[in-house]
């Protein structure tokens, strides 16, 4: 029986593994995932793609491809009983509302083509699936928790394709179960899910139509006397429906569970059919992909065991998919843990920085479960229910932000530090940085601010100083660029490959170059930045304004891997930035 050590093992290879693996493949972790499924989903499943989680994919440099393959939705349009027993048109309304957003729209795509783009990168860095394969059994072995080197979780895969060497005993450093709702990690383990399920039944069906339904590419949420439904544009020109059914549709009698036999593609078809009259809706060719399911709102108790077995995506939450948040929860949970556990894993950080992952996703996971019971409840609501127009839609706009993922805020703990918030009010602490477009010092080219912040696993410390023709500020750079070099600093303390440090001057393009800036600001040429127009006159300024930085006492941002901002601080509180690293991170000489 072959025995084999491995950093990191994950189990399961939908979006919430692969973006986990994907991220640790690309910090150069030694990482294996293993999946039951023969080969990849070929159409169906999950497929919105929210803004912020565009973002994130474009911090990996992925973006492009979603953008290329995916349907784009920005508008939406809700449908009404009217007054001749068929529905109309209440009223269109833009799909965003946030004016923060680099990519102010939805996309649509399958979940086999968002695991693909993650498939395809990661075997270009030599890490591949291996499947058909299964766990059978786990165990953490305690005494070896504490030791850094050791390989503390045991775990026996079974090879559904071979004949030989059918059975592999895996010693992993770490165990990422990502393996979905019902999550063969999760059970074993002993972690509880809490919550419950609703009564509402829905049934999904992917076409290609042929209708004279005149917002058949919007994201279109009707309500007829005949029920309700909602309409989603996908990829290939295809359209995604959400009907909702009735127990006596689709439940069996005698065990209260949903039965799939009970029905089929074409009777819900038939009525999603029923409820768009008086328009017209027919499936081109053969329908796509169908299921029906019952909505259930849970979060895990726990998201991991001893800090050494950890469950994301809907392995520790499950809910609804008509908001479309469940691919983009599962990959955030994924994003936001892997940088951790390659900081342990290099021992740039103390164990106890994978302790903030639960802390930080499971809050935005009951956030997220309140959201989807009020907004499942809103679409299924009657027709006739009194104000019910004007409560979706304000639902629908005091939503938008927390839907698009744009202000996830991680509360204030070792890695969100939010004491200097006054010197930068609109670089909120805990949320992601508002994207800006600058010029780089060096060559004027429009620089935004997210392109200077990969997903390399690295913090990016941005420092925001004013004009360095003022000979006061150019003697606060210089300060700040020798205060950088003592010992005591962080970038002298702790492992520098940690750090990418980054500078953003008010400075004018016409009067200083990159190389006025002190050695410790310009790593590369394209580390400085400006805040001033564009050679062409187009905006390349206000950015000290619009994130109210005062240019004459200047900020420090400090930018965590995951995207989040971890501390703003005066540019004369470099201690406290000093002590915000110290207080999770190893030091050098340890």
């Amino acid at each position: 029986m072959p025995n084999n050590n491995v950093d990191v093992l994950i189990i399961g290879a939908g979006p919430a593994g692969l973006m986990c693996a994907n991220a640790l493949a690309r910090a150069g972790i030694e990482v294996r995932i293993v999946d039951q499924r023969p080969g990849a989903i070929k159409a169906g499943q999950a497929d919105g793609i929210h803004s912020r989680t565009i973002e994130i994919l474009q911090s990996y440099g992925l973006a492009e491809r979603l953008l290329r393959e995916g349907a784009q939705i920005h508008r939406a349009a809700m449908y009404n009983p009217g007054p001749q027993g068929g529905i109309e048109r209440a009223r269109r309304y833009g799909w965003f509302t946030t004016a923060e957003a680099r990519y102010p729209f939805g996309s649509c795509l399958n979940q086999g083509g968002i695991e693909a783009i993650f498939i395809d990168d990661m075997e270009s860095r030599g890490v591949v699936i291996d499947r058909p394969t299964v766990p059978t059994s786990i165990e953490v072995q305690e005494e070896q928790t504490q030791d850094g080197g050791a390989y503390p979780v045991k775990v026996v895969l079974k090879h559904l394709d071979r004949k030989e060497n059918v059975v592999e005993v895996v010693h992993a450093k770490f165990v990422l179960g990502a393996d979905g709702a019902h999550s063969w990690v999760r059970k074993v383990m002993g972690i509880k899910m809490e919550g419950d399920s609703t009564d509402d039944v829905w049934g999904v069906v992917d076409i290609k139509p042929d209708t004279d339904f005149p917002d058949v590419r919007a994201f279109s949420m009707i309500h007829s006397l005949a029920g309700a439904s909602l309409l989603i544009p996908r990829e290939r020109d295809l359209l995604r429906m959400y009907i909702q059914l009735s127990d006596t549709d689709v439940v069996d009698p005698r065990t209260g569970r949903i039965d799939k036999d009970r029905t089929n593609a074409e009777k819900v078809l038939a009525m999603a059919q029923n409820i768009m009259k008086p328009f017209r809706m027919e499936a081109v060719g053969n329908i796509d992909w169908w299921t029906i399911y019952i909505v259930g709102q849970r979060v895990a108790e726990k998201y991991s065991i001893s800090d050494k077995v950890f469950i994301s995506g809907d392995a520790c939450h499950t809910h609804s998919p008509k908001a479309g948040q469940g691919m983009n929860a599962s990959m955030m949970d994924s994003h936001n843990l892997a940088w951790k556990l390659a900081y342990v894993l290099r021992g740039w950080a103390d164990p106890s920085l994978l302790q903030t992952y639960e802390s930080e996703r499971r809050k935005f996971a009951l956030d997220l479960i309140q959201y989807d019971r009020e907004w499942s409840a809103m679409i299924a609501e009657k027709n006739d229910t009194p104000g019910r127009e004007e409560r979706f839609r304000e639902m629908f706009e005091k939503n938008a932000d927390f839907m698009s993922g744009l202000t996830l805020r991680y509360e204030p703990s070792s890695i969100v530090n939010n004491q200097f918030q006054a010197c930068a009010p609109q670089i909120v602490v805990g949320e992601r940085i508002p994207p800006h477009v600058f010029i780089c010092a060096a060559d004027a080219r429009p620089v935004n601010i997210h392109d200077m912040l990969p997903a390399d696993t690295r913090f990016k410390i941005v420092f925001f100083v004013g004009d360095i023709t003022d000979a006061s500020i150019a003697e606060l750079v210089q300060d700040l660029a020798g205060r950088l070099d003592k010992p005591g600093s962080f970038l002298q303390r702790h492992d520098s490959r940690a750090f990418d440090v980054l500078c953003v001057s008010a400075s004018s393009q016409h009067a200083v170059d990159y190389t006025d800036f002190p050695e410790v600001f310009r790593s590369h040429w394209s580390k400085v930045l400006l805040d001033d127009t564009q050679l062409n006159g187009r905006p390349g300024d206000g950015g000290f304004a619009r994130y109210k930085v005062n240019p004459q006492e200047g900020a420090i941002v400090v930018v965590r891997p995951d995207g989040h901002v971890g501390m703003v601080a005066p540019c004369d509180q470099l201690d406290a930035v000093d002590g915000y690293f110290g207080s999770f991170m190893t030091s050098k000489d340890k």
